[in-house]
């Protein structure tokens, strides 16, 4: 029954994919095709890539092989809502009120989401004549104004919010939760989908939107509803991974990027399409064995440690990103900067970014990006880095929601986090002025920073 009535939904979408993909007027000439795939609370060290022992990701380690693998590669936040909101504009959480202090998410009880007068990637594109799809979660509003087709999104085909906020996995569903939606554009086409063909789901629509397109620029956004709680694969990767129920979903997870990239290969569209590969935000290690792996980094999402922020970064376009590993600080805020780079509309670009392009390091030209980070908690500076060194002044625990907060700005932690990923070697009295330097980077961008009212902390 449930083959059947995904069969009529595939084929219900796909006039509406080629209607999408016929409407535009730009031909192909030499516009780069854009993919960005983008998993949920995948950890830096959940792939074979960046280490993983067990999990079997042989997709996205070819990937890294055939192109540049970032290792300090950041998200603008340690939570999935500001941190899709700084891949999407560019820009720091705090200065597009997409962060909360109170709630550090959108919920379904949210009313606010993505200011208009933000530009996302995809209206920066969609007005170069491409055709846009976001193929999976959203989470950055989920009121009409506020959802993907409003924001530069041709085709919309998935969650507006996080999987977990649904009923059936254990759990009471939270007063004032709604079921779970799952649209197609502005439709609701279910509730409470079946989560174990969720990335079986998103994979086809993903492919038809490939396909539709062909011989028109594109940009689709690939957005996992996994490895977030509740984890669930399909029948064909249940039991599969040696590394239990987390490790299926990854392993369906790189099935379907294989098979992302073995479309491109087929249709020739390898050589024109970049397509990044990364995770919102670091592993939910709370979970347990639900929960993923940081690697060497020290602790996970909702945290400003490096584990929570720290996530893999793997750009991949045959004969224009050079194969090789950058280890230069890099951003998801960064994307943005780099569409508008390789489709010469930086003129384009509406508002300041703090992002960069990348095509730079594509082309082996440099060997960073940035020589600073900047790490907020909600609309709180947390810690700095600058080059290897990485100052806090604040952290969090250990436990995402059940953490005390401990000031530092008295005597600031200080860390050299390429020599000590895992964070353990405090080297303050070491480095007074390191200390001292770091100190005065932080009240710059605090003084220049104007930190605009929180949206979610509306409700």
């Amino acid at each position: 029954m449930r083959k059947n009535k995904f069969l009529n939904m595939t084929l219900g979408v796909a006039c509406s994919l080629l209607f999408a993909s016929c409407s535009k007027d730009n031909d192909r000439k030499d516009s780069p095709n854009i993919i960005i795939i983008n998993a949920d609370d995948m950890g830096y060290g959940d792939l074979g890539a960046y280490g993983h022992p067990s999990v079997a990701t042989p997709h996205i380690d070819r990937m890294a092989n055939e192109g540049l693998k970032f290792n300090s590669f950041y998200t603008a936040s340690a939570v999935c809502s500001p941190s899709r909101g700084g891949l999407m504009t560019g820009r720091l959480p705090v200065k597009t009120g997409l962060y909360g202090d109170r709630r550090v998410v959108l919920f379904p009880q949210s009313v606010k989401g993505m200011p208009k007068e933000e530009q996302t990637i995809a209206e920066l594109l969609n007005e170069q004549g491409y055709s846009t799809a976001l193929v999976g979660k959203w989470h950055l509003g989920h009121l009409k104004e506020y959802m993907p087709n409003q924001h530069g999104f041709d085709y919309f085909y998935g969650l507006p919010y996080s999987n977990d906020m649904c009923t059936g996995w254990g759990r009471k569903k939270p007063k004032g939760y709604p079921d779970l939606p799952f649209y197609e554009n502005e439709k609701l086409l279910e509730v409470e989908p079946a989560q174990d063909v969720l990335t079986k789901r998103y994979t086809e629509k993903s492919l038809e939107f490939i396909r539709s397109n062909s011989e028109k620029p594109f940009f689709l956004y690939l957005a996992y509803a996994m490895p977030h709680v509740p984890i669930t694969a399909s029948a064909d990767f249940a039991g599969r991974s040696l590394n239990g129920e987390y490790g299926d979903t990854i392993e369906e997870i790189d099935w379907s990027v294989g098979q992302i990239l073995n479309e491109l290969r087929k249709s020739g569209l390898d050589k024109n399409t970049l397509v990044f590969f990364t995770s919102d935000n670091g592993p939910a290690v709370y979970w347990n064995l639900q929960g993923g792996f940081s690697g060497h980094l020290r602790n996970g999402k909702g945290t400003t440690w490096e584990g929570g922020m720290r996530v893999p970064g793997i750009a991949w376009m045959p004969g224009t990103v050079k194969p090789g590993v950058f280890r230069g600080i890099a951003s998801q805020m960064d994307l943005i900067a780099t569409a508008a780079d390789m489709t010469a509309s930086k003129d384009k670009v509406r508002n300041p970014l703090d992002g960069r392009s990348l095509l730079p390091a594509f082309n082996a030209e440099v060997d960073q990006i940035h020589k600073n980070f900047f790490y907020y908690q909600g609309s709180e500076l947390s810690a700095v880095r600058k080059g290897p060194w990485k100052m806090y002044l604040t952290t969090y625990g250990d436990r995402f929601g059940k953490y005390p907060k401990k000031n530092h700005e008295e005597s600031p932690m200080l860390f050299n986090v390429d020599v000590d990923p895992t964070e353990r070697f405090d080297m303050a009295e070491k480095h007074p002025e390191i200390v001292e330097d770091l100190k005065g980077l932080a009240e710059k961008q605090k003084k220049e920073t104007v930190v605009k009212k929180s949206l979610f902390d509306t409700f």
